[in-house]
């Protein structure tokens, strides 16, 4: 059975005048129709540039130099920009960190949405206008009509990113990458966009991959988890294996960093010693070695394959496999 998407051994570099830095290394995964799959990871793991790798957006010097992405059996990492803009924004769309760095502050939420459709599909303006009413509704915006003329700085954060998941929605895409959705919200708005995005994946039976440092969220949404340090994916499997018995050190390591649960009152939260490296100081053999408590010898000169332990799960550890 063909996938939705397929990731094989993606390549990302970036082109600098001292030589290319490779950024992704050789990640792969896959995603079915109305799967929900979570990216996750510390600050520069190279989650983010996936998901704009995906959607060919990525911003110079940065380009795909191996791997092929696979949607509905068509490999689109090497289409051309005009091909392309009929994916992007269409079939596969895109969720920002930022909503207001993502809405237009000069027009209308009403303009932004039907200009976005009509780039999209041959249609009126009033039919433009009915879908954007619908897509709103959907999102559970209250008196849609009256929101549609309004500007984007008369909305709370929590309204402005329902607005962006409307957006996002309009040409009925396959696939949502959802990049930390939430990062800019509080803790109880933060939950109901997260309960909305699932509940739309499966009302709509659309694929979603959730880029987010947070292994929480991820816990509770998604389906499948794939773990990234340094540009590669080190562990990933089912959700409920890796949240109830991670394998990796550094998926132990995030998992122990979450407040609550295995914290007793008082007690200092957990976190993993030093820092991910930058793309200029990767360090020989297992990237995660420098922050390690149970390295050997071989992780400081051999680099771990993603190998699959035969539960369903695949780990990138020379202690672990």
């Amino acid at each position: 059975m063909s996938h939705l998407l397929e990731v094989k051994d993606l390549e990302v570099k970036f082109a600098l005048r001292s030589g290319d830095l490779t950024a992704i290394n050789g990640v792969s995964f896959t995603l079915d129709k109305g799967e929900k799959l979570g990216l996750v990871g510390e600050s520069g793991a190279g989650k983010s540039v996936t998901g704009f790798a995906i959607i060919n957006l990525l911003s110079k010097p940065g380009f795909i130099s191996g791997g092929k992405i696979l949607f509905n059996g068509e490999d689109i990492s090497s289409m051309n920009d005009s091909k392309m803009r009929n994916i992007r924004g269409d079939r596969i769309s895109m969720i920002f960190q930022d909503p207001m760095m993502t809405l237009n502050p000069v027009f209308t939420i009403g303009t932004q949405m039907i200009e976005t459709l009509k780039a999209h599909r041959q249609i009126s303006k009033a039919h433009a206008k009915e879908i954007a009413l619908e897509k709103l509704k959907k999102v559970y915006i209250p008196s849609p009509e009256k929101r549609l003329s309004q500007y984007s700085h008369e909305f709370s954060g929590g309204m402005r990113q329902r607005i962006i998941i409307a957006i996002s929605l309009l040409t009925d895409p396959a696939i949502i990458i959802a990049d930390e959705p939430t990062t800019a919200l509080d803790v109880t708005i933060q939950a109901e966009i997260m309960d909305l995005l699932r509940e739309l994946c499966d009302s709509e039976q659309m694929g979603l991959i959730l880029i987010t440092h947070d292994l929480a969220v991820v816990s509770e949404v998604t389906e499948k988890i794939a773990v990234m340090y340094a540009g590669r994916i080190i562990e990933s499997g089912a959700t409920n294996d890796i949240v109830n018995d991670p394998r990796h050190p550094y998926t132990a390591g995030l998992i122990r960093a979450l407040p609550g649960g295995v914290l007793k009152p008082g007690e200092k939260l957990h976190q993993i010693p030093g820092m991910m490296p930058t793309l200029t100081d990767i360090p020989l053999g297992c990237a995660f070695n420098p922050r390690c408590l149970i390295k050997n010898g071989i992780c400081e000169s051999e680099l771990p394959e993603l190998l699959d332990n035969g539960h369903k799960r695949m780990i990138a550890c020379h202690m672990r496999n």
